[in-house]
């Protein structure tokens, strides 16, 4: 964080530890990862066993805000604000110990995966800064998620994730092929994102990295995977250049590329049968 982040930080925090249900209050984002640019947002995880009420997370919006948003539960139970001291913008999420604790049983435990984002929350706890931990269970829950990459759990996100790329009858690039011949360039756009989601989960399970979630995949990537498809950079920005009319037919000879490179390193390290 730098120094126009470090008081209101305090401050949020603080408001939050006065609350007897709230256990701890963790920070995360691109402020801790040092990779914060100008349009970077301060994220606060607020883990309560009870739910913060709405009077008291009102009241700490006001306290600290010159335009707030309470009550924005699209993703995650959530508010937001604008700092009046910093003008940085604010993002609690509220979630429950047990919430969190399952999250991470389900993947370095039982080994499940999901279709893209497999391990975001892991990489959340692992990558957060706990600025409040009323008995220090947030510390043992970051102890508790550093531990190797699980083979299992790598294995299963390919298996989830590589055969609805193009092998399925329902796979993303068949369904991009359809929308290509009714030249319906939405859904082109949709089904690129949702392709690329599981390409990116596939690679971070690869690299046995946890995935770092939504923003700066192609920068992630490009620096911390020493395993990656051949090309990948130019590839993934031509297939992302022929998505829009007219030249969206050419996206699934590029798709084809890009997934034929990502094949060849599964098969290079022996994580799909040759052919």
């Amino acid at each position: 964080m730098t120094l126009a982040t470090e008081a209101p930080a305090a401050l949020v925090v603080a408001a939050f530890a006065n609350i007897p249900e709230v256990d701890a209050v963790a920070l995360a984002g691109s402020k801790v990862a040092g990779s914060a640019d100008e349009q970077s947002d301060l994220d606060f995880y607020v883990y309560a066993r009870a739910p913060v009420t709405m009077a008291d997370r009102g009241a700490i919006a006001t306290r600290f805000a010159t335009r707030r948003e309470v009550g924005n539960d699209f993703w995650e139970p959530g508010d937001e604000w604008i700092d009046r001291q910093s003008g940085c913008q604010i993002d609690v999420m509220y979630r429950t110990p047990v919430w969190i604790e399952e999250h991470l049983d389900r993947v370095l435990v039982r080994h499940e995966a999901s279709v893209g984002y497999s391990t975001c929350f892991w990489h959340n706890v692992l990558h957060s800064t706990p600025l409040f931990d009323r008995s220090g269970w947030y510390r043992d829950l970051q102890a508790s998620a550093e531990r190797p990459y699980p083979q299992p759990l790598r294995r299963a996100i390919i298996a989830k994730n590589h055969p609805i790329l193009r092998q399925a009858l329902s796979s993303y690039l068949a369904q991009i092929e359809r929308a290509v011949q009714r030249s319906d360039s939405v859904s082109i756009q949709h089904r690129v994102t949702a392709l690329l989601a599981s390409y990116f989960d596939i690679l971070f399970a690869i690299n046995e990295l946890p995935h770092p979630g939504e923003k700066r995949l192609l920068q992630v990537a490009a620096t911390r995977c020493t395993k990656t498809p051949l090309n990948m950079e130019t590839q993934i920005n031509t297939v992302l250049g022929t998505t829009a009319w007219p030249t969206t037919p050419a996206v699934v000879e590029h798709i084809n590329a890009l997934l034929d490179s990502l094949d060849a390193l599964l098969v290079n390290e022996d994580l799909v049968p040759i052919g």
